[in-house]
Formats: structure tokens, C-alpha cells, sequence
């Protein structure tokens, strides 16, 4: 049998690019090798989201039909939503009685979240406890392994830990020790050169129009030394040259050649760029238009997925019930 993984995301918003090599390229590979559970984490998208949540019903299907459409198959895949499963609430009480109150305060994660979040009040129960909900999301379907990027590892050591002393104080070993599937890590910075962020709406989302990804790649920041085109250019400075190193390596050694000796200039250079990422995201949009021409038919799928993840659920949580006696 294969081993079995969960990942899953936040419906906050468009995907973008950094979702495309940052999780679903991985995701896609790792069908072929794992029995994948793929979430829509709506419940954690709440716990920020709570005083204006009114796209999140939206945000689902938009994001489910981006994951099909970048190759993640309903028919190797469970998808589902992680509110219609009841039983991740279950496990997450449970485990919020033993786990304590240092643990999520040292959270890197959560500390992070409190300093950068500036127009959401995060200094909440629900949100302290996030990663206990995190926790009982991996373990309440037994999984294997989680793929994660490094700065995710503590939260995963965070579940490890839940995980054993729940085994150590019910004398059982009922939850694995989940396993860390280390992603290879793209640094793909924003299009202003920050950290890449539905917030700071620095990013080309995979539905985004040719005309919209041309115009955003033009205002791209680009080697803040280089003022003239016949100077010089610094391509391991620019984010730009970034993005072909992500996107078009092969292309990226031509690019530093004219860069370096000022045989292209930026404006030519990020419409080249413009060009690559529109092809890329074509066959995307394409297969992406197709799928919302149907949404009953996502809908269904869901649904498949969430009897399937709630097979899986039910049984963890009876055992789990059992050992403590309700």
C-alpha cells in the first residue's frame, strides 16, 4: 500500500505563482508515489478571515479548479473540504486539552504572523490554537508524511509532539510520527522584490489575462544600480532575472550574458519575461475555463472527496473515542 500524505491550503485569495512551484508542482509529482489527501483548509482561512469572510465560498472553487487545472487528478486524489469534515473539530478539542499554553506561544510561526499582520486582529483563542487544529488535520487521517517547506518543520515537530503524548497518556500508539517530505525550496520573491503576498498584492495569479501579467511584469523592479540601458547590469541583483531563473533557466544564461554587457535593456528584457509567463500559464487558463464551465461537476467531486476523508475520519476518531472513554 502506499503511504499517505495531507497538505492542503487557505481559500484567502487567487493562487499565484508562488503556489504554482512552491506546492502544486510538488503536489502533482507526489500523486504517483503517495495516496494523497489534498484540503481546503477554510477553517484555518476563518481564523484570519473571520470579520469579512465573504468571499471564502468563492475562494474554494477558484481554488480547487487551479489545483485541477495545474494536474492534481480527483482520480488519484482525495479532495475535499476540511469544514464538511466534522471530525477534524473532534481530534482539534481533544487535542487543545493536552497540549499547553507555551508550546503555541513559542510558535515561530505565530509570533511571525502577530508582528507582520498589521490590518487583522490575529491576538484571538482561535488563532493561538492554530496549530493544534494543524495538528489533528495530519493525524485525525494517520498520515504518513507532510510535505512542507523548513520554515513549516515546527510546526510539524509541534504535531509530533501532540501526537506522543497522546500515545503515552492513553498507552496506546495510535498516531504515527509524521514525517517530514523536505520541499525543494523556489525562492520567488513578490513582483516588488518582497516577500510574495496576497497583502502586499505583489504577485501574477494563475488566472490572471495576458494583458494584466504583461502590465504587471513591466512594473516589476529591476537592478536599482543599472540607470541607463548602456550601463552595465547586475542580473544577480534583479528580480526579474530571478524569475527566468525560475521559469526559463536556459534562458536566464542568455539574459545574464546581454545584461552584463548592456545588449538588452530592462524594459526589453521584462517583456521577454511577460512573454514566457503567458505561455506558461495558457494551457492553465485553458483547461482552468473549461473546468468552471461546470462548477455542479467540482462540487461533486468535492462531495467524493469528502466521503472518502470522512471514512478515513470516522475511524480515527472511534478509536480515539474509545481510548478515552466517550
Amino acid at each position: 500500500m502506499k503511504k499517505k500524505i495531507l497538505s492542503g491550503m487557505r481559500p484567502t485569495g487567487k493562487l499565484h505563482l508562488g503556489h504554482l512551484v512552491g506546492a502544486l508542482e510538488n503536489w502533482v509529482k507526489l500523486q504517483d508515489q503517495y495516496e494523497c489527501l489534498f484540503m481546503v483548509a477554510d477553517w484555518h482561512a476563518f481564523m484570519s478571515e473571520y470579520a469579512d469572510p465573504k468571499l471564502l465560498r468563492e475562494n474554494i472553487i477558484e481554488n480547487v479548479v487551479d489545483w485541477m487545472a495545474c494536474g492534481i487528478d480527483p482520480e488519484r486524489s482525495t479532495i475535499f473540504i476540511q469544514s464538511h469534515v466534522k471530525e477534524h473539530l473532534e481530534l482539534y478539542l481533544i487535542f487543545s486539552t493536552i497540549t499547553p499554553l507555551g508550546l503555541l506561544e513559542r510558535c515561530p510561526t505565530y509570533k511571525e504572523q502577530l508582528r507582520e499582520v498589521k490590518n487583522r486582529d490575529l491576538s484571538t483563542y482561535g488563532f493561538l490554537g492554530y496549530p493544534v487544529l494543524q495538528a489533528a488535520d495530519i493525524l485525525i487521517y494517520k498520515a504518513d508524511a507532510v510535505p512542507v517547506g523548513e520554515d513549516q518543520l515546527p510546526h510539524l515537530e509541534l504535531t509530533r509532539q501532540i501526537a506522543r503524548k497522546f500515545n503515552r497518556l492513553y498507552k496506546k500508539d495510535i498516531f504515527p510520527d509524521a514525517k517530514a517530505l523536505l520541499t525543494k525550496e523556489t525562492r520567488l520573491l513578490g513582483l516588488d522584490g518582497r516577500k510574495m503576498s496576497k497583502g502586499y498584492n505583489n504577485f501574477i495569479a494563475l488566472s490572471d489575462q495576458p494583458e494584466i501579467i504583461r502590465k504587471k511584469v513591466q512594473n516589476m523592479f529591476t537592478d536599482p544600480s543599472r540607470i541607463k540601458v548602456t550601463d552595465p547590469g547586475h542580473p544577480e541583483e534583479c528580480n526579474v532575472c530571478n524569475y527566468y531563473a525560475v521559469f526559463a533557466s536556459e534562458t536566464k544564461k542568455e539574459i545574464d550574458q546581454l545584461c552584463h554587457k548592456a545588449k538588452i535593456g530592462c524594459a526589453d528584457c521584462k517583456k521577454k519575461l511577460a512573454g514566457i509567463l503567458v505561455g506558461l500559464l495558457i494551457p492553465i487558463q485553458e483547461k482552468r475555463n473549461s473546468l468552471l464551465k461546470d462548477k455542479g461537476k467540482i462540487e461533486d467531486l468535492l462531495a467524493q472527496g469528502e466521503k472518502k476523508a470522512a471514512l478515513i475520519a470516522q475511524k480515527t476518531i472511534q478509536e480515539v473515542k474509545d481510548l478515552i472513554n466517550l
